[in-house]
């Protein structure tokens, strides 16, 4: 430590991965746990039926969706917020509309990123932080990934973090779906998660780095699978 220097007093600076963890919590309100995301169609018509199958179609959506065209659009958005570029946000937001593949995804976003909005727009740790609450509202039809990156910049959570944690939850999220429509085992689903979250890392790293140009989200079995999903007889999840 420098000469004159002040210690820094024990736990100082924790308060956004504090917020991290909260936005990343299967606690947050906003229904997630009721989607599968085509994943309950790919277990009743037998694509997945074992761990290791489940496995590679959640690491697959994760590599070939989530980290392409998903988490660097929610770099994008995080550094929009933060340089108060809400055109930008807008156009992002749009962007991820129009790329949902189906009636249930898009449902999904929007259910999902409207109660993250109306949470935050009540909550005293958001709402009190000038300019942020008028800012989100005035999305036009806001989802999912702009109302948590909204959050994610108003509580200045690094990008990195945020794209770890936002792809962590949509991870542990398909892995609890997997775990009740397979079904599996709990100490499978920690090997999912744990097998998972070693990618993560690098699929961040690739993310901020991915210019625009090359995002995308061409995963047609997710969208084959969701579209199924729509007239699947008996369900236990709305996507």
């Amino acid at each position: 430590m420098p000469v004159g220097a002040t210690p820094l007093a024990p736990g100082a600076g924790l308060l956004p991965l504090v917020r991290l963890l909260q936005l990343a919590s299967p606690a947050l309100p906003v229904g997630a746990y009721t989607y599968s995301q085509g994943l309950e169609w790919a277990v009743e018509s037998g694509t997945v039926r074992t761990e290791a199958e489940a496995a590679a179609w959640i690491g697959d959506l994760l590599q070939w969706s989530l980290a392409r065209f998903e988490a660097p659009l929610l770099a994008c958005q995080l550094a929009a917020w933060t340089a108060s570029d809400d055109v930008e946000v807008a156009r992002l937001n749009g962007d991820f509309l129009a790329s949902r593949e189906t009636a249930e995804l898009r449902a999904e976003t929007v259910q999902m990123g409207w109660s993250l909005v109306k949470l935050l727009a009540e909550l005293e740790a958001f709402a009190a932080l000038p300019g942020w609450r008028a800012r989100l509202l005035a999305i036009d039809t806001p989802c999912f990934p702009t109302a948590w990156s909204a959050a994610a910049a108003a509580w200045q959570v690094p990008v990195d973090q945020a794209l770890a944690a936002y792809l962590w939850a949509w991870a542990e999220n398909q892995v609890m779906a997997a775990v009740k429509a397979v079904p599996l085992g709990q100490s499978a689903g920690q090997r999912l998660l744990a097998g998972l979250g070693q990618r993560i890392p690098q699929l961040v790293g690739a993310a901020c780095s991915l210019p625009e140009a090359q995002w995308s989200n061409y995963t047609p079995g997710l969208a084959i699978a969701s579209s199924r999903h729509e007239t699947q007889y008996t369900r236990l999840f709305r996507s």
